[in-house]
């Protein structure tokens, strides 16, 4: 299986495919395919409490696709965000946090759950969920604008805003801190921040989409009050 990464930041995953290969997608990610692939749509891996939290907490889809190769074939894939595709190799001793709804596709071996971070952990923009990424493969996620890796040495501390933050691996500690005073919050635009330390790695976006949602004038909470409720294959139910 061989993957390439085109056109960003508008990106598109293209996965070359063998017989008897297969990769997960994310409900509604598929934008082509070229040659025999069948399509097998099922509910996330896992319990169906586990199923239900990726759902509700994660902001991912209840059910997903798997395109399994009946000959050599193509497939092109990608996510809502306007941005960058990045791929996250996911080992047994290195798993990784990543930013709910980024969630593109993957490999087989992958697993995926849901992390509480409580008030005094790290939060991911407005979210209390992120996604914790174990197994044993690859791990394909989207997010707005470009996205940056920094690789941290032991001991190396950097600050990410909230709505910046991507991902980092298991290894990272990160403790969520506040960026100033009162008036750096409400007249400098800054407020709470991720201190990671490592060693590991970190993945920030270079857009905030919440400064988009702002500029726009979308009331977000007028958005998530309408349609509130559980999340099944791009739809909202509830």
């Amino acid at each position: 299986m061989q993957f390439q990464i085109t056109k960003e930041p508008m990106s598109i995953l293209e996965v070359q495919m063998s017989a008897g290969e297969k990769i997960t997608a994310e409900s509604g990610a598929m934008v082509y395919m070229k040659g025999d692939v069948e399509v097998k749509t099922r509910t996330r891996e896992g319990g169906l409490f586990k199923k239900i939290k990726v759902t509700a907490l994660g902001g991912e889809s209840f059910f997903v696709n798997d395109f399994i190769a009946r000959n050599d074939c193509s497939i092109g894939l990608t996510g809502p965000p306007i941005g960058d595709i990045v791929k996250l190799e996911i080992r047994q001793s290195s798993g990784f946090i990543v930013q709910s709804g980024s969630y593109v596709a993957s490999t087989q071996g992958v697993l995926i759950d849901t992390q509480w971070q409580g008030f005094t952990k790290g939060l991911f923009g407005s979210e209390f969920f992120m996604l914790k990424v174990s197994g044993d493969g690859d791990l394909f996620v989207n997010a707005y604008g470009g996205i940056v890796k920094k690789e941290l040495a032991q001991g190396e501390r950097m600050i990410v805003d909230n709505y910046h933050l991507v991902a980092l691996s298991e290894q990272v500690r990160y403790n969520v801190i506040k960026v100033g005073g009162m008036k750096t919050t409400i007249l400098g635009g800054e407020g709470l921040a991720t201190e990671c330390t490592g060693p590991g790695s970190v993945y920030f976006q270079t857009k905030n989409l919440r400064e988009l949602i702002d500029l726009l004038g979308i009331n977000q909470r007028a958005e998530t009050t309408s349609n509130s409720g559980v999340s099944f294959g791009g739809f909202r139910i509830g």
